[in-house]
């Protein structure tokens, strides 16, 4: 089959579910921006919210970069080989605060109002947050960029063999920062320039490292916070 005609079906068939999309990326995005558990207080759990709605002219050029086979990609199994079309990120700003975050997506799928496409995985190369994920039953892998974030895909909880379904990010501002640079140097298309790749490599351990010292004083904050209302 002409790969030119294969992916105008699945542009075609795309397009059909934009509302479906849309619905189940505005009910995400809600849960977390509208969610009292993490929006509430002098420093909220969540600090912001993004969302993004992949265009056709993306879905195209990634099933010519990933799927080069033509026929791998069909209307029955694009949510399957391809589940970040719609996404949510979630923005905090220190590490301690990401359990809770954790417990409100997990609390999610085990009412059913959710299910998971597959295991929450968490990109990290620390081995100080690789003990934190793994105590939480959270698949941890080293990317060689050193990007650093934690994914969850999930989909309506219903018997739909097409349903549509959102890749959650979880990450802290530190890290969205690292984010934003990696975007627009590697995106769509991975920049080969060595001295760009060296150098964000080394921005992610100072990222790292500002994690860390934001944990460390919040934690300090807080202590203080106990000991005076004792």
């Amino acid at each position: 089959m002409n790969s030119n005609i294969n992916h105008k079906e699945i542009v075609d068939f795309y397009n059909e579910k934009h509302f479906e999309l849309e619905q189940f990326l505005v009910s995400v995005k809600a849960f977390f921006s509208g969610n009292p558990k993490l929006n509430t207080g002098t420093t909220p759990v969540v600090h912001s919210v993004k969302s993004r709605f992949k265009d056709a002219d993306h879905l195209v050029d990634k099933l010519q970069r990933k799927f080069p086979d033509s026929d791998e990609v069909t209307t029955e199994n694009i949510f399957e080989k391809i589940n970040d079309l719609i996404g949510v990120r979630v923005l905090h700003l220190y590490q301690d605060q990401f359990k809770l975050i954790h417990d409100e997506i997990m609390g999610k799928i085990s009412v059913g109002d959710w299910a998971l496409v597959e295991d929450p995985k968490a990109y990290t190369w620390d081995p100080e947050s690789t003990k934190i994920f793994n105590s939480l039953n959270i698949k941890t892998e080293v990317k060689d960029t050193f990007y650093t974030s934690v994914h969850y895909v999930i989909k309506p909880n219903n018997s739909n063999p097409k349903s549509v379904c959102c890749e959650v990010q979880v990450r802290t501002l530190f890290e969205e920062i690292w984010g934003e640079i990696d975007h627009g140097i590697n995106y769509p298309h991975p920049s080969e320039d060595l001295a760009c790749i060296e150098q964000l490599r080394v921005l992610a351990k100072l990222v790292s490292t500002g994690t860390r010292l934001a944990d460390s004083i919040f934690r300090t904050y807080n202590h203080g916070k106990l000991k005076k209302s004792e």
